[in-house]
């Protein structure tokens, strides 16, 4: 129906109805935070404290990573980490790892995925030579093992998640392990999955120390690789 003007037009504006849309539909739904580098941080911060004991060091690293919760009490709840601190009685590498913790921290407050931290740390490898952890794992660095303890961290709030075997690749396991055992007349438990018969090589795949030669392939006691699947 056309609408008749009588008075002077004295100014105007166009009306965008895709941004009254966007307005109206923002307006009703609450907005979500996300981490990024201007989130404050709160008094208190909830975390953990994992212990690190290497061949390289007399004393012990204790590397604390504290957790920011955002959204708390809605469906878009979630945990971040937020910082980390490494202390040690040793002090030959304070400068690296104060300077690594803050680096650290920085990028933990700059939000977006900051899972690529685990891969860059655990790809650096000391050329001095590395050391073989509790279990077997082949750890290439210090600095690689600090990844590895953010790896775990990341992956007990859920922001990673947990690599774990089926029940088919658990039983092979077993089978393959019990089979490997019985040949050289050692007993063993089904359930014992935290040490190797001796001789066992390094995996590629999962870097613990865990590789036996089985009728002829080269299988993980540990992960299920075979060079022969």
């Amino acid at each position: 129906m056309p609408i008749k003007i009588d008075k002077k037009i004295v100014a105007y504006s166009i009306v965008n109805t895709e941004n009254e849309l966007s307005k109206s539909k923002s307006s009703s739904t609450p907005s979500v935070q996300h981490m990024h580098e201007s989130v404050a941080r709160p008094e208190t911060l909830a975390g953990g404290t994992y212990k690190v004991k290497t061949p390289l060091s007399d004393h012990a690293l204790y590397i604390t990573i504290n957790d920011i919760v955002l959204n708390p009490g809605t469906e878009y709840e979630v945990r971040r980490p937020f910082e980390i601190f490494i202390n040690s009685k040793a002090m030959e590498h304070f400068q690296w790892i104060v300077a690594l913790t803050r680096i650290i921290s920085a990028v933990f407050r700059k939000g977006g995925d900051v899972t690529f931290l685990v891969e860059e740390m655990r790809s650096v490898f000391d050329p001095k030579g590395g050391y073989f952890k509790r279990g077997g794992r082949y750890m290439p660095s210090l600095v690689a093992e600090i990844g590895d303890v953010i790896e775990s961290h990341m992956r007990s709030i859920g922001l990673l998640k947990e690599e774990v075997l089926d029940e088919y690749q658990r039983n092979m396991i077993i089978e393959q392990r019990n089979k490997y055992e019985s040949g050289r007349a050692i007993e063993i438990q089904d359930d014992s999955m935290d040490s190797f018969p001796p001789g066992t090589t390094l995996c590629s795949k999962c870097h613990t120390k865990a590789v036996i030669v089985m009728d002829g392939c080269l299988t993980c006691l540990n992960c299920s690789d075979s060079k022969c699947s």
